[in-house]
């Protein structure tokens, strides 16, 4: 055992578990696919690389949650889907080894009943705004009102002391990191990316995807001087009626994931 974490086994990003939570109801096919469909949109959109994770609340049981085994996002079958408490207890891992930082997700959907899926990224425009000093990542176009006037980042020092590797390796760093979504859909972690939450997985990658390309304007309108934001009643209109429309890009990302696997 790793006697700094706890962990047996471990190393960097991933870790081996016994299956120590009991089988329940299963979750429907359907959302199996729909959470593998979404790890390889999030690849094929530059939001994910070989790291990063999506996860979906169980439609069965909505105290667990689903999430692939440790693995890059864009190789995920259903056969890697794993369903966890939101302890981070596996289920159904087998052996296989899983992500280090499930309680990024188990302990979102604990404080967040509302939230239904969830994206964490190191997704390469939002890293700069998550040490910027100056700039905080703010919503600049209508498809990112969901971003807000001031996302909140989570600086681990705070909850995990001088030294961490900023990874989200147990259940209270977890739940340090979901107090900040108390009024906020997306939290930038300093020096390591961010994490979205939405209420399907269509929406939480629209946001995810949108949220990476309202970052990436905003480095190069900075670039150009002094920008004009989105303001609150902006924000909210937006999210209220382009949110709607989020089927739009998930039926053509799906589209075009599903056609390059072929």
């Amino acid at each position: 055992m790793d006697t700094k974490s706890g962990h047996p086994h471990q190393h960097p990003t991933a870790v081996n578990v016994r299956d120590s939570a009991a089988a329940v109801a299963a979750p429907s096919p359907a959302l199996i696919d729909d959470l593998v469909v979404a790890n390889h949109i999030l690849f094929d959109q530059g939001v994910v690389d070989a790291f990063g994770h999506v996860s979906v609340r169980s439609d069965a049981n909505p105290e667990r949650f689903l999430l692939a085994r440790n693995m890059a996002p864009g190789q995920v079958t259903a056969d890697d889907i794993i369903e966890f408490t939101f302890d981070g207890e596996a289920v159904n891992a087998r052996g296989r080894k899983v992500y280090l930082e499930r309680f990024i997700h188990g302990e979102i959907y604990r404080r967040r009943p509302d939230v239904m899926a969830v994206v964490h990224s190191h997704s390469h425009s939002i890293v700069p705004l998550s040490v910027s000093k100056s700039a905080r990542l703010r919503a600049l176009f209508h498809m990112a009102g969901f971003v807000g006037t001031d996302t909140p980042v989570f600086e681990i020092r705070e909850a995990g002391g001088p030294a961490t590797d900023l990874l989200i390796s147990n259940s209270a760093l977890g739940k340090a990191l979901s107090d900040h979504f108390d009024g906020h859909d997306i939290v930038l972690m300093r020096g390591h990316g961010s994490t979205v939450v939405g209420r399907s997985i269509p929406h939480v990658v629209f946001r995810a995807v949108y949220a990476e390309t309202n970052a990436r304007y905003q480095l190069q309108a900075g670039a150009l001087g002094d920008i004009t934001y989105l303001t609150e009643d902006e924000c909210r209109a937006c999210v209220e009626r382009i949110e709607a429309q989020m089927q739009r890009p998930w039926d053509l990302w799906k589209a075009q994931a599903t056609e390059r696997r072929r």
